[in-house]
């Protein structure tokens, strides 16, 4: 029977080539025993890892020369599905003549990359990207217990997503740095939730400690939070005095109080507004905006959603505001 007809054409297509050949032909599949690396000079490290979210469990093995740490062969047993075959193999020859400290620094993504036909195409499907996880993770116990400390020593970050080992503060950063307002945005930037997507929300795959939801909500309050901060430092440099600030004290101040009292109902509508410019005259601190997304074609945006932005900035700020859309 045609491998199609068992899995399904479109099921069939997401794994790669390479993958659906490694499943029933691994490379690397077997044991290494203590008195074969004794008899060559070199030391033997078998370590076990299992998946609790899918109950698949693998076994690697290292023969490392400990004169130089170089692991001189691997091989492996994978107790699972066909993906955690194909992972676990590919993973093991990423392994052999490296040193522990090098094979160390494997990641699940080099794994799936390994796997893949080319390298635009993903070699498995999403929900099995976790087998590629745990390849990485068995590496990481391997040269735990080699190197004689725990295999969580490696990872000095959070990792949120573990599929594509995307880590908190990198999330955070890429949050403030390109101003991302949804998580779909964050996949586009990280490809953090992009896979097993049991990072996005509660509920998932596998339940997490940390959440792309939550991490997304939370850094936003903390950029809202700075560009008060931000704004009230420029009011203090100004005297209090909105019209006495420089330019850059200006933007910052209208920008927080946009933020604040303006910004949430233009997004909910799909819309939002950019500072382009502004200039003081005798008569009046003119501030030019620009509309952006649905409200550059809005019959409000001209008058009541103008005359809401010029009130309130002209509230909070000086009551000689003029805001000019272009």
């Amino acid at each position: 029977m045609a491998k199609a007809d068992i899995l399904g054409e479109s099921l069939w297509d997401a794994y790669s080539n390479k993958v659906t050949t490694l499943m029933n032909n691994p490379q690397h599949q077997g044991e290494i025993f203590d008195a074969e690396a004794e008899e060559r000079g070199n030391k033997l490290i078998v370590a076990d890892f299992g998946a609790e979210s899918c109950g698949d469990a693998v076994r690697l093995y290292w023969e490392i020369d400990p004169k130089n740490d170089t692991i001189v062969n691997s091989k492996f047993k994978s107790f699972g599905c066909g993906t955690a075959i194909a992972s676990s193999d590919v993973m093991t020859e990423l392994c052999i003549g490296k040193t522990v400290q090098e094979a160390v620094k494997i990641t699940n993504i080099d794994v799936e990359l390994a796997l893949r036909d080319d390298p635009e195409t993903p070699a498995v499907p999403p929900q099995k990207m976790h087998c590629s996880v745990m390849a990485y993770d068995v590496i990481k116990k391997a040269a735990g217990l080699y190197m004689g400390v725990d295999a969580e020593s490696f990872e000095e970050e959070i990792i949120v997503c573990e599929c594509a080992r995307v880590s908190l503060g990198t999330l955070q950063e890429v949050i403030k740095l390109n101003d991302l307002k949804t998580v779909e945005e964050i996949t586009d930037y990280t490809k953090a939730g992009g896979f097993c997507k049991s990072c996005i929300k509660p509920g998932g795959h596998e339940a997490r400690e940390w959440y792309l939801v939550d991490i997304l909500a939370d850094t936003r309050k903390e950029m809202e939070n700075e560009k008060m901060k931000a704004a009230a430092d420029a009011m203090a440099a100004g005297g209090g005095n909105f019209e006495e600030m420089t330019l850059v004290q200006q933007i910052k101040a209208v920008d927080a109080v946009i933020d604040e009292s303006v910004r949430q109902f233009l997004v909910m509508d799909g819309g939002d507004v950019e500072i382009i410019d502004i200039k003081k005259n005798e008569r009046s601190i003119d501030i030019y905006i620009r509309y952006l997304g649905a409200c550059g074609s809005c019959e409000s945006s001209s008058t009541g959603t103008l005359y809401a932005i010029e009130s309130t900035l002209q509230e909070k700020l000086s009551d000689k505001i003029k805001v000019l859309p272009i």
